[in-house]
């Protein structure tokens, strides 16, 4: 049989025909799914791009939480307010060390690609198709930080959509490329990390794990950190520290690797330890100035609260979340010593006290003048707090959850505190009872007596009853807890009932301190407590009776609008203001007697009667003043809130409540030659942006006319003169002391010609008190701190405070004598030397009831 041969007959080949057509469309199919893919790949990123990716606007303004943080006068942190413990830092703060670290690590070709590194890529998928695990990851830095801002992996709840996720964070890797340079991102990645342990981004890290800012860090601690980005929790340093050792010393080689490190040095870094023993948690109730800062926090609120305080969109700043600069006048080192002073002089004010009321009660001792009023009111303040107690209400939502819900839904925001419920027992027992009862609001009266004739009430009372029953069970049980202590650490671990606990921290007596530059109002120290851990209340701007320590503005009217000279005389005899006389409309005639309850009937230069802090020389002023309206004019001129001091001629004696704080700002006047200068804190608040949100403007005026005050500093000069523990500073220093009724209240204002310091000491409660004229007069409670403050600020280089100083005198004729020769040596020992006073008992000044505005 023979074959045709159709080649050579010029007949087509069927089979090299199919081939042709076979390749031809191979082709063209090839190039259709790569058209089609080039063209699927950009309709996905296309789309993409429209389905919630960030804009540039949102690229260029993260939304993540900033801490802000507050600054002292030299701009060193004082502390933050956080919810996450946040402080972004440039570039040019970071360390050589993270960078290439990071770099060698995380993305050694990432000044190379354009935000996707697809080398990178491709390694990662081959290894995806082989099955090799271990050829690395192929996120750029630059996709991390996408990924930290804007990626929401935790929703992908299956391959296609982390598929989706992916490309969106692709996309927005290179819209963060053309938002920022190369060292922008790489800060922002890691200002964004969290590192743990309360860590949010790289300067919390650099911190909390070793006490240093991050341009400061060496090599093992960066790669330390560099390591932790792999993950955090994996690599944790106080739960895992061997991994963290191997993760570090893995970013080590890496650096070796890519020609960061040398081999010699990476030998020999690897060999060292994770050195965290600088390690500890950032709180931001922690550190310097507590006092201060929380009350910087509830001052910065209300201005952020301001119309012209917003943002540019019209929203308010959050403190805690937008990462603000609060710029303060505190001077960090004055305050450090300060806070070291106050506990040194506290401590042993302390240790008096408990000598004093060793084997006796407070809350029980009962003096010649003490009544069963106060007796029942001090009862009731215990309760209060046990009532208020941590430990309480957490026992009351078993009884009560159910009774607040039918509460709500009967009498919606009213808040049926438990005293309440123990006055509607008292009015079941006594009817009428309410409305004597001066401390409730007309209408909470109302609102408590359609409780009581409900039928909701015999369930409260029940309830309440049982709450009672097993609160005293457990405040009357020992167990462990740690307590307030003057020691090293001011805490002790000890075991003691709940009751003991509440009786034990209220025996601590309290102190408020404030340190001011007179020139400029510039608060630079600001001491609220003792310990801001275990008491929270402070004491700088709580009110206080300020005994003696009002004299001067009595001697300073009659000087300045009488013209009486400081060595005017005044016999030391009783002085009675009359029913009538004047414009001081009292009820019945006042004739107080003198701290010591005598008279010495000698003849008293104003200059000896202030020194001696007589009471009969501070009534013959106000006597000649025929008012106390010139007084209290006075005062206002120097910040004081007249609308809440007396118009009773007692004031002369100091029996007006004032603060720490204002009374700081008025003794300015003494010691800036007349001029009033209001007390400020903040010099300026500025936005993450750095854009000022406000600004504080200082307000001066002149008080006191020049020659009249500088005769009030001569006056007050010749009080501390001799006074105990004041000799040998190097500065000029002035001041005087105040005691109130019963050793409550014990007061010194000091004045140098650069800082006016004002210090408070008593109990929380009046009934702790020192029981003595010799404990618990000012010269012993407040003025030691004082002596002790300055001598520490003299001898400190670093403190910022100039014993070089002088007050200033006015030029021309004082129009006042000063000179007034000698006085009676014999009559001043130290014990009364400087002032020392008590406000004796009388109509107007008496031991105070409870405040009529306080609930209980």
């Amino acid at each position: 049989m023979s074959y045709s041969n159709n080649q050579g007959n010029g007949l087509p080949n069927p089979t090299q025909e199919w081939r042709n057509s076979f390749h031809t469309n191979l082709t063209k199919w090839m190039w259709r799914i790569f058209v089609g893919s080039i063209i699927g790949i950009f309709l996905t990123f296309f789309l993409l791009s429209f389905s919630g990716l960030p804009s540039f606007e949102k690229l260029e303004n993260p939304s993540v939480n900033l801490a802000s943080v507050a600054l002292d006068c030299n701009n060193g942190v004082l502390g933050k307010y956080y919810l996450e413990n946040r402080l972004p830092v440039t570039y040019e703060r970071l360390s050589p060390n993270l960078v290439k670290a990071l770099i060698a690590t995380e993305d050694v070709r990432y000044y190379e690609h354009a935000g996707i590194d697809f080398k990178s890529f491709a390694r990662v998928f081959y290894g995806l198709v082989t099955l090799n695990t271990k050829k690395g990851g192929g996120s750029t830095i630059t996709q991390q930080l996408a990924k930290l801002l804007y990626s929401d992996r935790d929703k992908a709840d299956n391959i296609f959509k982390l598929v989706v996720i992916k490309l969106k964070e692709w996309i927005t890797a290179v819209k963060l490329e053309r938002s920022y340079t190369k060292e922008e991102i790489i800060a922002n990645y890691l200002n964004q990390y969290d590192f743990n342990n309360g860590a949010s981004g790289i300067s919390a890290a650099s911190e909390i794990y070793f006490a240093k800012t991050p341009n400061n860090l060496n090599i093992q601690e960066s790669a330390m950190l560099i390591g932790m980005l792999q993950n955090a929790s994996l690599f944790n340093p106080m739960k895992r520290p061997e991994r963290c050792l191997t993760r570090r010393n893995t970013v080590l080689a890496q650096m070796m690797n890519n020609g960061s490190l040398s081999k010699n040095d990476f030998e020999k870094l690897k060999k060292t330890p994770l050195d965290i023993s600088k390690f500890k948690r950032e709180n931001h109730t922690d550190g310097t100035a507590t006092y201060f800062r929380m009350a910087l926090s509830e001052e910065v609120k209300k201005i952020l609260e301001r119309e012209e305080c917003r943002k540019p969109d019209g929203n308010k700043y959050n403190l805690y979340t937008d990462g603000l600069k609060i710029y303060t006048t505190i001077n960090a080192n004055m305050q450090k010593i300060a806070e070291a002073t106050m506990l040194e002089h506290m401590a042993e004010i302390q240790k008096r006290f408990f000598q004093v009321w060793s084997g006796k009660d407070p809350w029980t001792y009962k003096s010649a003048k003490t009544t069963s009023e106060e007796l029942t009111y001090r009862q009731k303040t215990l309760r209060r707090l046990i009532f208020e107690s941590e430990r309480y209400q957490t026992i009351k939502p078993k009884y009560f959850d159910e009774i607040q819900d039918e509460l709500e839904s009967t009498y919606a925001g009213f808040d049926l505190k438990d005293v309440y419920i123990d006055k509607l027992i008292e009015e079941e027992k006594k009817a009428g009872s309410l409305e004597k009862d001066r401390t409730i609001s007309v209408e909470n009266i109302a609102i408590l007596k359609s409780i009581l004739s409900s039928n909701l009430w015999a369930k409260i009372k029940s309830q309440f009853l049982k709450l009672q029953t097993e609160s005293e069970k457990v405040f009357k049980t020992s167990v462990k807890m740690r307590v307030f202590a003057y020691n090293t650490v001011g805490y002790k671990d000890t075991t003691m009932s709940p009751l003991d606990s509440i009786k034990y921290n209220r025996m601590f007596l309290q102190t408020g301190i404030m340190a001011v530059d007179p020139i400029t109002g510039q608060v630079k120290a600001w001491v609220g407590g003792i310990n801001h851990k275990f008491f929270q209340y402070d004491h700088v701007k709580s009110r206080r009776q300020v005994g003696s320590t009002f004299k001067p503005f009595i001697y300073s009217t009659a000087i300045a609008f009488q013209g009486t000279s400081p060595c005017a005389t005044v016999i030391d005899q009783p002085q009675t203001i009359h029913v009538g006389e004047g414009e001081f409309k009292i009820g019945k005639d006042w004739t107080p007697h003198n701290a010591e309850g005598g008279y010495s009937y000698k003849s008293l230069t104003l200059m000896d009667g202030l020194k001696l802090s007589k009471n009969t020389v501070s009534v013959y002023l106000m006597k000649q003043l025929q008012s106390t309206l010139p007084v209290r004019s006075l005062i206002h001129n120097m910040g004081v809130d007249t609308s809440k001091i007396p118009k009773t001629p007692a004031i002369c004696l100091g029996s007006a409540d004032m603060s720490v704080y204002e009374m700081a700002g008025a003794y300015t006047t003494f010691a800036n030659d007349g001029k009033y200068n209001r007390p400020i804190y903040i010099t300026k608040i500025e936005d993450k942006n750095g854009r000022v949100i406000y600004q504080e403007l200082p307000e001066e005026r002149q008080a006191l006319p020049s020659q009249a005050n500088y005769a009030m500093v001569q006056m007050l000069k010749y009080v501390t003169k001799g006074a105990g523990g004041l000799s040998g500073l190097k500065s000029e220093i002035g001041g005087k002391t105040g005691t109130t009724n019963d050793y409550v209240d014990g007061w010194f204002m000091g004045i140098t010609p650069g800082l006016v310091v004002s210090t408070w000491v008593g109990g929380e409660d009046r009934w702790f008190r020192f029981l003595s004229l010799a404990d618990g007069q000012g010269a012993r409670m407040a003025r030691p701190f004082f002596a002790k403050f300055i001598r520490k600020l003299e001898a400190d280089p670093t403190s910022g405070f100039d014993s070089n100083l002088r007050f200033k005198r006015p030029a021309g004729d004082l129009a006042v004598e000063l000179d007034c020769g000698s006085y009676n040596k014999d009559e001043l020992d130290e014990n009364q030397s400087g002032g020392e006073d008590f406000m004796p008992d009388f109509d107007e000044v008496k031991a105070k009831k409870p405040d009529e505005n306080e609930e209980f």
